[in-house]
């Protein structure tokens, strides 16, 4: 059986993207390679990497689509936490730009979104509602 092991953005700088994950959420460096071609963050079972985008090429000869921050990419990273508005501003203070304000979603969760200077999107959220683990909210 297949496990999620990491999560992997092509970016153009891994250590100020490390630097900014580390500042904007709290998270804690797992290591940056020597070449400063990739590097991981503390995440819990499923790491989040980041790899440089000369890396990117290497890997992926027939090309990719890079992230810009001049568009929404077709994909997010999520955190949940507590306080959404609370993350949200420290996000912000640290450089990241509010993408969408927190909202109240049917299935009981807070969500809000912002993006890296990259333009990698990020959602924070609270945790989900425990009416929702089962199946009584009506989303299953």
């Amino acid at each position: 059986m297949n496990r999620l092991g990491t999560v992997i953005y092509y970016v153009e700088n891994v250590k100020k993207t490390i630097e900014f994950f580390e500042k904007a959420f709290g998270l804690t460096q797992a290591f940056v390679d020597p070449s400063g071609h990739y590097g991981q963050l503390e995440t819990g079972s499923t790491a989040l990497g980041f790899a440089s985008i000369e890396l990117a090429k290497q890997n992926l000869p027939q090309g990719f689509s890079q992230i810009t921050p001049k568009e929404l990419p077709g994909c997010e990273i999520s955190f949940t936490t507590r306080n959404v508005q609370k993350s949200l501003n420290t996000a912000v203070d640290a450089g990241a730009e509010l993408v969408a304000a927190p909202e109240q979603k049917p299935w009981g969760q807070t969500v809000g979104y912002v993006r890296d200077f990259n333009g990698i999107l990020i959602e924070i959220a609270s945790d989900m509602a425990a009416s929702c683990q089962s199946s009584s909210c009506g989303c299953h």
